[in-house]
């Protein structure tokens, strides 16, 4: 997952709206969001068939939402290294990083969220960063919270930077969803969902929020699902999409 948006707001009867924009070789076999885990019965989302965890989990009984992007650093050693698909099942189920040797993941952005506040925790290889969001709209991608540790030169920061500049103004000024658990997906989400769908920019576009680049040999590489999250003290509401871009491609997931 490339791309996080957050808004918090303790007095709207929805107090946190998560987005989550998952890129990734689109050959790399997954399956639908679902009850995947036994050992965690009660946790929903998507499950990556290589490693077996998740880039986004939900508990729709706390209710909490965990998710994960890949971060920036020293990458974990060959041996012993765990897949970081683990974390977001952790962070659903408890809201919390229980791990006590963070050695083993290469760098990630972990997000704990639910209606009562988000927290972030950040791994660079040598040094955990945690942190609460406050109210407000925040965006996550790979390089940090509003793109903190880009690089200068690096093509990859230089998309990410223009990714934030071209949506977060235009997410600020949409009027902010209050998703209502029977609304259709247009209503529930009302400005931002044109948005999400990637608000008419074409895919190889470098300001693209859903991302869609073919590095040749068969190795295309993009957007693959995007979710919507709503999470109120009364329950969450979680939209997915399969088919990044088409409005039309919207399953109800809870």
């Amino acid at each position: 997952m490339c791309t996080a948006i957050i808004s918090i707001d303790p007095a709207s009867p929805v107090p946190v709206l998560l987005v989550g924009v998952r890129d990734e070789f689109v050959a790399r076999e997954w399956e639908p969001p679902g009850r995947h885990w036994p050992d965690r019965p009660g946790l929903v989302g998507g499950r990556d068939l290589r490693a077996g965890g998740t880039w986004l989990a939900v508990d729709p009984g706390a209710p909490r939402v965990g998710l994960v992007l890949n971060g920036r650093g020293r990458p974990a050693p060959e041996d012993g290294r765990v897949s970081r698909g683990e974390l977001p099942l952790r962070a659903a189920a408890d809201g919390k990083l229980d791990r006590p040797d963070l050695r083993v993941y290469d760098p990630f952005h972990l997000v704990a969220a639910e209606p009562g506040g988000v927290r972030l925790w950040s791994w660079d290889g040598a040094e955990l960063a945690e942190r609460d969001l406050g109210p407000g709209l925040h965006m996550i991608v790979n390089s940090g919270l509003e793109g903190e540790g880009q690089l200068e030169g690096e093509t990859e920061d230089a998309y990410m930077a223009a990714r934030l500049a071209y949506f977060r103004p235009r997410l600020a000024a949409a009027p902010r969803p209050e998703p209502g658990r029977d609304d259709p997906v247009d209503r529930a989400w009302g400005d931002w969902t044109a948005l999400v769908n990637g608000d008419g920019l074409p895919r190889a576009d470098h300001r693209a929020l859903l991302p869609l680049l073919d590095h040749g040999d068969g190795r295309v590489w993009g957007t693959t699902s995007v979710t919507l999250a709503a999470l109120a003290p009364g329950g969450v509401r979680y939209d997915f999409s399969a088919a990044p871009g088409d409005g039309a491609a919207w399953t109800r997931i809870l």
